[in-house]
């Protein structure tokens, strides 16, 4: 890409990071309802809740309240899906700024273990929940790690954190019924 498609790409990239999270930001309480709309729509409110930067929407809590309502497998799978597609942004945001990025004090420190680790690093940093995921996708973005290959390694975390929570959310449905149905059962 010559000098000037490259920054023009930068300033779409970057634009498009600034729409998306002013959009999910501002259409937050009709976001919410998307859940009734089973895996579809887990996979969409995960994708919108992660791809945020400026305000963090929790797609874990998510897993954890339709784990105990859906198959956990499918919410994980779906919402670890959903969340890497979202990620995309905090990529976007750092191939767009990689001026900005490479002159943070995180920075030599990410690329140099991303250069040594390369997706593991990835899928561990997606895998752990953290706010900070952001700043692996941008350094990622930044020292043109292929998008594919993020998808790839994040997708793999994502989807083995969400299937915990989703797990642990079935699990929880389970202890409640049984703690209900012997609390019931001792008044009968």
């Amino acid at each position: 890409m010559s000098g000037w498609s490259l920054r023009l790409a930068r300033v779409f990239a970057f634009l498009a990071v600034v729409v998306i999270t002013i959009a999910v930001y501002l259409l937050r309480d009709e976001i919410e309802n998307l859940e009734v709309y089973g895996y579809p729509g887990i996979f969409v409110l995960s994708l919108l809740s992660n791809a945020t930067i400026f305000f963090p929407a929790p797609s874990v809590a998510l897993s954890f309240a339709m784990g105990a309502v859906l198959n956990p497998i499918g919410v994980a799978i779906a919402a670890g899906l959903g969340a890497a597609f979202g990620e995309l942004t905090g990529y976007l945001a750092g191939f767009s700024g990689q001026g900005i990025v490479e002159r943070a004090s995180f920075y030599e420190t990410l690329e140099n273990l991303t250069q040594r680790f390369g997706g593991w690093l990835i899928m561990f940093l997606a895998f752990i929940p953290n706010p900070l995921f952001d700043l692996a996708g941008a350094v990622a973005g930044a020292t043109g790690f292929p998008v594919i290959a993020f998808l790839f390694w994040t997708s793999i975390g994502k989807i083995f954190k969400m299937l915990i929570f989703a797990f642990a959310g079935a699990a929880w449905l389970d202890l409640l019924i049984e703690t209900i149905q012997n609390f019931f059962s001792q008044l009968g």
